[in-house]
């Protein structure tokens, strides 16, 4: 298949740039993948798509304030966006301007409460940095760092919580699992109180999610990697489901691409941690997932390469056509879909 064969036209103006100011009041269209199906709904009816003995998988990462505005020792603004931890206070980073920040640049942030300096520079152009710090780093950043936000997004975000969802727990993400943005705690309460389980993975989202695909055919381009966990409880819980009859429903596709990268080819789960780069779309046979909860995705994208893998390429492109005729809103801070 083709990269373009998975092309839509989208009017800007249909990018969300900012949330909702009430999180489960997104709409939902909703599609059926053995009929084609579509309906409209709202986020917060949720409760009347799911039955008794489904579980949920959520994605309980934790966006970073990773995004830094320092000042070059040599003079100048400067923007370092921390990516991966390689531990010795050491972090590959991305850096503007790369030309101005080579090995051996300093940089100071804040009122030089945190300095670093460049080190390294690693394939693709990122940077390795070395931080110099007193106390815990987290909490510097908290103070100094601001959130990254999605390139397609122009406005500022008022508060950084909304780009977080309300079960995040576990910091090192790069990006939030957007699909779960639209859940609050008392959906979450109502859902569980109608015999819905809850699980949770993380994995720790990469900017990798919003790098386009320039192989001209799917077969060429190589997936990033994104560090994942399947605890016990979660392994547990869905293989209980699964032998129950219940439905595995993964909240976001960085969910399914936790329990599909481990999941055996009967669809049961062990507890597992480690590195995937799994690469889903169509002729990609589910092992685990039955159904799926999702934003809304860019054209030509590896995230509606795997919605498509689950639902059809033809059936996912005339449901984003019938969502872009309804004026739903798009992307990281846009309305949500659900597939069954």
């Amino acid at each position: 298949m083709k990269t373009s064969d998975f092309y839509f036209d989208l009017p800007p103006e249909l990018i969300a740039q900012t949330p909702l100011e009430r999180r489960d009041a997104s709409r939902l269209l909703t599609l059926d993948r053995a009929t084609g199906e579509t309906r409209h709904m709202r986020f917060y009816d949720l409760p009347s798509l799911l039955r008794p003995g489904d579980c949920l998988v959520l994605n309980d990462s934790r966006v970073l304030p990773a995004r830094l505005i320092g000042k070059r020792a040599g003079g100048g603004a400067c923007e370092v966006l921390l990516l991966i931890d390689r531990g010795e206070k050491v972090w590959e980073c991305l850096v503007r301007p790369g030309k101005k920040l080579r090995t051996g640049a300093k940089i100071t942030f804040g009122d030089s409460e945190l300095s670093a300096q460049v080190v390294g520079e690693v394939e693709g152009g990122n940077r390795l940095v070395r931080f110099d710090y007193e106390g815990i780093f987290l909490e510097t950043l908290e103070r100094l760092g601001k959130m990254p936000l999605p390139p397609y997004i122009k406005a500022e975000l008022e508060d950084g919580e909304r780009y977080q969802t309300v079960y995040s727990k576990v910091v090192g993400s790069a990006a939030a699992p957007t699909a779960g943005l639209h859940f609050t705690p008392e959906l979450l309460e109502k859902l569980q109180a109608m015999g819905v389980k809850l699980c949770y993975v993380t994995l720790h989202v990469g900017l990798g999610t919003f790098r386009p695909v320039k192989a001209e055919h799917l077969d060429e381009h190589e997936m990033h990697s994104e560090y994942c966990v399947i605890p016990q409880q979660t392994a547990d819980m869905v293989n209980e489901t699964k032998r129950q009859g219940g439905r595995v429903i993964c909240v976001g596709t960085t969910s399914c691409r936790t329990i599909e990268s481990w999941a055996a080819q009967d669809g049961t789960l062990s507890a597992s941690a480690g590195w995937t780069n799994i690469f889903i779309y169509p002729g990609y046979r589910f092992k685990a997932l039955d159904g799926l909860i999702t934003n809304f995705h860019l054209p030509e994208s590896t995230l509606i390469m795997l919605v498509s893998a689950l639902a059809g390429r033809e059936r996912v492109l005339a449901a984003y056509e019938e969502a872009v005729r309804e004026r739903y809103r798009f992307f990281s801070f846009g309305d949500a879909m659900f597939i069954s």
